[in-house]
């Protein structure tokens, strides 16, 4: 086992210095696009203008014939990128596949300076990250970067939740986790084909009517992912990292995946991946707190004054555990209020936006 004093000094002879802690920009939604298309890439600016986040995908959705397409497309679009506050991500080709290395060698020695977080798919345990640690720290040094890159994880297999502890804590250069539900429900033999959300044979039924055993009995479908996203935000927190919910393959069903993305953000989820145009206005509304909630929450701080102690409001009891959780939904407002004006003004921050 490495000491822990090791986590802080560099990899590589000339690589940065490793991150102390990540840092926490806005990423309600991590927008996905193909980075062989070059339709899609003309598109990049308008498409960051509307988007936290930014990804050019090179692994799954993407044919054996266009991986280096696709690689040769992310570099074109990180040297002409100049967003400020949109980040950019890739999604490489995961660690066991032909492409993994030369995507990971083209996106630092290329366009290591315009890349925030580098998207590592199919993780199943810290091994993974080490490699990944190691090697980005050999390309940062080589390209001589200032700042070192950010890592994030996709949990797939089974055995990549059963050690999510541990992926957690492999690295300084961890940014967060998404789930992959569709290559996890593969993995575990789920007996589901959706890509994310509920199924309706996942349900439970209410009892039997005691005077008509006939009579129909009232049935409520439950959430498949519900265990694992939570597992999931556990482990993020632990190591001071950000869990996401990943895809949801129903595109046309735009209110179940308002509900899925609903779902991960009360259970402390900061984002999710949007697919295509119309999840990005759902995640947008989903993961920034209701206007409502912000101004309950300011007036529950307000009333505490010293967070210490216990308070009625509104007929119900607030006391430390309630500041802390109202404070959770400010500090995001603020933090959202501070790029989009039209949020500052439904908050009341007038002059927090830049």
């Amino acid at each position: 086992m490495r000491s822990a004093k090791d986590f802080f000094r560099p990899l590589a002879a000339g690589a940065p210095q490793p991150l102390r802690e990540i840092t926490v920009r806005p990423s309600r939604m991590i927008h996905f696009f193909p980075a062989a298309n070059e339709k899609m890439r003309s598109k990049v600016p308008d498409m960051a203008a509307q988007v936290d986040v930014l990804l050019a995908n090179l692994e799954d959705g993407v044919p054996a014939s266009d991986k280096e397409a696709a690689r040769d497309g992310l570099v074109e679009v990180g040297k002409a990128w100049s967003a400020t506050d949109t980040q950019l991500w890739t999604r490489v080709n995961s660690l066991d596949s032909p492409w993994a290395l030369d995507d990971l060698t083209a996106a630092v020695t290329e366009i290591g300076d315009k890349l925030d977080v580098i998207m590592i798919p199919k993780v199943e345990g810290p091994e993974d990250i080490h490699y990944v640690d190691r090697l980005l720290a050999q390309l940062e040094a080589r390209a001589g970067l200032e700042k070192p890159l950010m890592v994030h994880a996709i949990l797939e297999t089974a055995q990549g939740v059963a050690r999510v502890e541990e992926i957690c804590g492999a690295s300084p250069r961890m940014q967060g986790l998404s789930l992959g539900p569709a290559d996890l429900a593969a993995n575990r033999r789920m007996k589901t084909t959706r890509v994310g959300g509920g199924h309706p044979g996942y349900l439970v039924r209410e009892d039997p009517d005691a005077d008509d055993a006939e009579a129909p009995r009232a049935t409520f479908q439950q959430d498949l992912w519900h265990y694992t996203i939570s597992r999931m935000v556990d482990a993020c927190v632990m190591h001071g990292i950000l869990p996401y919910y990943g895809p949801f393959g129903d595109i046309a069903d735009t209110t179940a995946c308002e509900d899925q993305f609903r779902n991960a953000y009360l259970l402390g989820c900061v984002g999710a991946w949007s697919l295509h145009p119309a999840q990005i206005p759902i995640a947008k509304k989903v993961f920034s707190p209701d206007p409502a909630d912000v101004a309950h929450a300011q007036r529950v701080i307000e009333a505490m004054g010293d967070g210490t102690g216990a308070v009625m409001l509104d007929g119900k009891m607030e006391d430390d555990a309630s500041v802390k959780q109202c404070r959770v939904i400010v500090d995001l407002a603020q933090e959202l209020s501070a790029r989009d004006p039209e949020l500052a003004e439904l908050y009341g921050f007038e002059g927090a936006a830049s």
